[in-house]
């Protein structure tokens, strides 16, 4: 489910609840909306409206958590590149074929990370390792230690390379959407119920309608918020990428 989706379904179906309450105040004679019913219709309302709060509350608190696990990923990944890079340099010259093929690798994958997350069809393809990464992969086991310093430097660049697909991996298996649809579409129902309690008792004059409609488009907002930052590879506030592509410097 989209951000865009997101705000239009709530939008939509907020004002349709208000909408509702309207109807059902011009059609129920005016017996039934004593005090009494008045006063029971508002503490549902009331208990209804403070369960919603919670439950976005909770919805603010996951996608967060979804945007900083995934943002934490992307940097750690930058991270090791950079170490590899490193490493590989302190290495020597021997070394200088797998220091090219990272640099190749760092945007092929940042690319597929991105492209897969946002359209969601990372699954079995996220485990398989591209040609490239193989490539280096190979480069690097190959590396013919000549002294204690190397064979120290290449366990350490071996470890660090197999993080940076650890990572790569976690990054594709918390992809999936947070927020799953029949939770977002229950409190869309709260929202659309909680609308209509409030306009069966208001007058609808300009006033009222100018309020609802803020209302709601507010309401709206927060879930569209919400949403897209549980959804960090695309929308608004999408993780940036620039700095996986000039993290590495030029080989010399």
């Amino acid at each position: 489910m989209s951000s865009t989706a997101a705000f239009l379904a709530s939008f939509v179906s907020i004002l349709i609840g208000a909408a509702l309450g309207v109807l059902v105040k011009r059609t129920l004679p005016a017996a039934p909306l004593g005090t009494g019913s008045k006063q029971a219709i508002r503490l549902g309302a009331g208990f209804l409206s403070t369960l919603a709060a919670l439950v976005i509350g909770l919805m603010i608190a996951s996608a967060k958590n979804t945007y900083d696990s995934h943002n934490t990923n992307i940097r750690q990944l930058g991270t090791h590149a950079v170490l590899v890079d490193q490493l590989l340099a302190q290495y020597g010259s021997e070394a200088k074929a797998a220091r090219t093929l990272l640099r190749d690798i760092i945007p092929s994958a940042t690319s597929r990370i991105w492209q897969e997350n946002a359209s969601g069809k990372g699954g079995a393809s996220a485990v398989v390792v591209s040609d490239m990464a193989e490539r280096f992969y190979n480069a690097v086991e190959g590396l013919k230690p000549a002294n204690a310093k190397q064979t120290s430097l290449k366990s350490r660049i071996t470890q660090l390379s197999a993080e940076m697909g650890r990572t790569r991996l976690l990054v594709f298996t918390q992809g999936d959407d947070g927020i799953p649809l029949p939770f977002f579409v229950v409190l869309v129902f709260w929202l659309v119920v909680i609308f209509a309690s409030f306009s069966l008792f208001a007058e609808p004059n300009l006033i009222v309608v100018a309020s609802t409609l803020v209302l709601a488009l507010s309401v709206s907002s927060a879930l569209f918020l919400i949403v897209d930052l549980n959804q960090p590879f695309q929308g608004l506030m999408q993780i940036s990428n620039h700095h996986l592509h000039v993290v590495l410097p030029k080989i010399e």
